[in-house]
């Protein structure tokens, strides 16, 4: 059977010797772009703009606000995102996850930003774990309590 070059949309490229290892999505991204006839965009920046704050505020309140909005086809609605989700691909598509070399290093992060959802006062955790500057691990997540103060939810997300 031999090794695995390709698996799940990755294409796997080995130095024994070296001991590394790195792994892309560039062909599967290449996919995605043609399937979605982007292929020929321009690259994006950031797969969304930043300062961008989506809220429960934000949606319609009154019948007459329910009623137009209930006319915009979903897809419509979030045609922009998608798209600069896609550009953003179309940007990092080369890019690789590189595992190797030397001594195994884990690294572990954690981090939170103390009441960052204005619909419910929460505050979110976020952690990364690396092995020899690779990543392996990551999350964010909505905190399920809520912190009185960024030492609290600096705590929780610990």
């Amino acid at each position: 059977m031999g090794e695995a070059s390709y698996i799940l949309g990755i294409k796997i490229y080995r130095d024994r010797f070296r001991r590394m290892l790195w792994l892309t999505q560039s062909s599967y991204i290449e996919k995605v772009l043609k399937r979605f006839k982007m292929d020929n965009s321009k690259r994006g920046l950031l797969p969304m703009r930043h300062g961008v704050k989506l809220s429960k505020k934000q949606s319609p309140k009154t019948d007459e606000e329910l009623k137009r909005m209930s006319n915009i086809p979903y897809a419509s609605a979030v045609e922009a995102f998608i798209k600069s989700i896609l550009k953003y691909l179309k940007r990092t598509k080369d890019m690789f996850l590189i595992y190797g070399g030397g001594e195994l290093i884990l690294e572990g992060y954690s981090d939170a930003s103390f009441h960052s959802d204005d619909d419910d006062a929460k505050s979110q955790s976020d952690f990364v774990f690396k092995l020899n500057g690779g990543v392996v691990s990551w999350k964010s997540s909505k905190q399920d309590t809520t912190a009185d103060s960024t030492t609290e939810a600096e705590y929780i997300a610990a």
